[in-house]
């Protein structure tokens, strides 16, 4: 039998007791445990720049908790998740995994679009979704007009097109904040939708 190891940090860098942080944003980790039961590990990896903290969830928030037609709250998620992959980011890939299974509803689907998003069990729609956004998280060079026209025809709506642009936008920042900061996945996204309630 090994013996244990330490824990893993959350941050390389400076991670402030909540106590120490400013009203709101102790008010919004108070809100976020309570209601997840744990604190996802970004939130305390980004609470030593509260400035930066307080944008880089609005930007979350603003991207990520809305319906439209062309993208649900559970494609935004496997958007995420497939970027992610493709960006070797661990935290996102099993923090959005998580709740893609959640939203989706679908015990494997996150598991699929990480391991090789063309081969999950994705419609049309979806797979058109995740070439452009793919490709824009790797190579946005390569992006044409005629690439946003497709997913038109998609059923994407332009706002649609425009919030896949800043989600894969987003989350290359958070992506690479995740590395420079060594931020490890919660033990909790680890289980989250894979078992029926």
């Amino acid at each position: 039998m090994s013996a244990p190891t330490p824990a893993q940090p959350i941050s390389r860098f400076p991670v402030p007791e909540r106590a120490d942080l400013p009203e709101d944003l102790r008010e919004r980790f108070d809100t976020v445990e309570e209601k997840s039961g744990f604190l996802p590990n970004v939130f305390a990896a980004l609470a030593w720049r509260p400035d930066e903290a307080r944008a880089f969830f609005a930007l979350h928030d603003a991207l990520m908790d809305k319906e439209t037609p062309g993208l649900s709250k559970a494609d935004r998620e496997v958007v995420v998740v497939a970027t992610s992959a493709a960006n070797d980011c661990l935290y996102c890939v099993v923090a959005h995994g998580a709740v893609a299974r959640v939203r989706s509803r679908d015990p494997h689907l996150a598991d699929q679009v990480a391991v090789d998003w063309r081969k999950a069990p994705l419609d049309a729609r979806m797979k058109a979704v995740l070439e452009v956004a793919v490709t824009l998280a790797l190579r946005p060079a390569e992006v044409t007009a005629a690439d946003l026209a497709s997913l038109r025809g998609h059923g994407l709506t332009q706002d649609d097109v425009w919030d896949l642009g800043m989600i894969v936008g987003f989350f290359a920042l958070s992506n690479r904040l995740a590395h420079v900061a060594a931020i490890p996945p919660n033990e909790e996204f680890y289980l989250m939708g894979r078992l029926p309630r």
